[in-house]
């Protein structure tokens, strides 16, 4: 990283929360680096390998640990591969203009943070750029361990998916009474309770959508129309949401209503995998594997 300014560090970090801005939603970081090469083209360090590496190039890895400090002065997030600005980063880019100030203001924010962990401080920060390759082959194995994920999941079928979300809400401790058959869609396709005989506290009725589009506000209000008063709806959707449903979902005052997109529904799944019927578990099996986390 010796031949790498701040500025030029600025200069690549502000490329990329150019790419973000009108990204409300976030991108994948692959797009955003694919993006930025053409926007901040690389030097002609950047530009070469690794030595003892030739298919790693250093361009990637210097924007991806140029980026740590954004992530912790709370301006960026990185969700398995998913890039987002919050409006912290927007601000701050907005009223940040010079790439060496713009990256200075990070790199203070990231060490007030370092200074409230236990046992890090300056040492923290020096740790955390003496482990940069560490850290971001860590990033890029999270990214590719979840995009081989989504694609198993983009490409099973629809009734498999529909009990996958079945075998969820049996491990989370719900009794599935009905999953809906292959037909026409109706608007619900699983209802389950809290206790076996569905006496006691609300029905919850499922829709699940496998689609890669975002739910919109007209999917939500549709939804809702099949809600009778005590229901709790859950809503998944792998395609995520669009602000707007987010929005009305989350303003609902006659009927409760959850919205789970593909990454909350894969963070219940890992959370209650061991509860999960084997049948459903066959569809979406996972095995951890142990990395070494680098000191931050």
């Amino acid at each position: 990283m010796a031949e790498i300014t701040r500025e030029r560090t600025g200069e690549l970090v502000r490329g990329v929360f150019a790419i973000l801005m009108p990204q409300q939603e976030g991108l994948p970081a692959k797009e955003v680096l694919a993006s930025l090469a053409t926007q901040v083209p690389p030097t002609e360090f950047e530009a070469s390998t690794y030595p003892g590496r030739p298919n790693v190039r250093r361009y990637e890895k210097i924007v991806r640990f140029s980026t740590i400090g954004p992530v912790k002065a709370g301006w960026l997030t990185k969700n398995r591969g998913l890039w987002a600005l919050t409006e912290e980063g927007r601000e701050a880019y907005r009223r940040l203009k010079d790439p060496k100030q713009f990256m200075l203001e990070a790199h203070r924010l990231y060490r007030q943070w370092a200074d409230q962990q236990p046992e890090t401080g300056e040492e923290g920060v020096d740790a955390a750029t003496n482990s940069a390759d560490a850290a971001t082959t860590l990033e890029e194995a999270e990214e590719a361990a979840w995009a081989e994920i989504e694609t198993h999941l983009s490409g099973m079928n629809p009734y498999d998916f529909q009990s996958l979300v079945a075998g969820l809400l049996t491990g989370m401790g719900y009794h599935v009474a009905w999953v809906a058959p292959p037909g026409p869609d109706k608007g619900v396709d699983v209802i389950a309770h809290s206790d076996p005989l569905g006496i006691t506290g609300p029905r919850i009725k499922v829709q699940v959508k496998r689609s890669d589009d975002r739910m919109s506000v007209k999917e939500i209000r549709s939804f809702m129309a099949v809600l009778a008063d005590g229901d709790v709806g859950l809503f998944v959707s792998k395609g995520g949401f669009t602000k707007d449903a987010e929005e009305e979902a989350r303003h609902q005052e006659k009927r409760r209503l959850m919205l789970v997109d593909l990454r909350r529904f894969f963070d219940l799944w890992v959370e209650h995998y061991g509860s999960i019927p084997e049948l459903q578990r066959r569809l979406l099996p996972l095995r951890p594997v142990h990395f070494l986390v680098p000191r931050e």
